[in-house]
């Protein structure tokens, strides 16, 4: 894990990956990302960092059936390998004690 960076936006689309679990797709995940941050992405960036999740074993994908309503397209779904949920271990430990550190730091009024 040591060897292993997630950027923020990785750790964010990675969150929502594991959260929606089994129902996460490029739009579904935009949805959930914006409505968590109240900030607006853009979905390409969306898909390159499921791209670069992929990449590096964190997420798996498949595609779901083709449907009329999406005119013949197909979704593509995305879950997180175990992989994946180690790495989000990591990353809540590492910030978590971080927090506990500033914690014991009076801070002025």
């Amino acid at each position: 894990m040591k060897d292993l960076y997630l950027g923020e936006f990785e750790e964010l689309v990675l969150l929502v990956v594991a959260a929606l679990h089994g129902e996460a797709y490029g739009v579904s995940i935009l949805e959930s990302l914006e409505v968590r941050t109240g900030r607006r992405y853009n979905i390409s960036a969306v898909h390159v960092v499921l791209k670069r999740l992929e990449d590096k074993g964190l997420v798996n994908s498949h595609f779901g059936g083709i449907t009329e309503k999406r005119g013949g397209r197909r979704k593509k779904f995305y879950l997180i390998t175990a992989f994946g949920r180690k790495a989000l271990d990591a990353q809540y430990r590492l910030r978590t004690g971080l927090y506990e550190l500033i914690l014991k730091i009076p801070f002025a009024r």
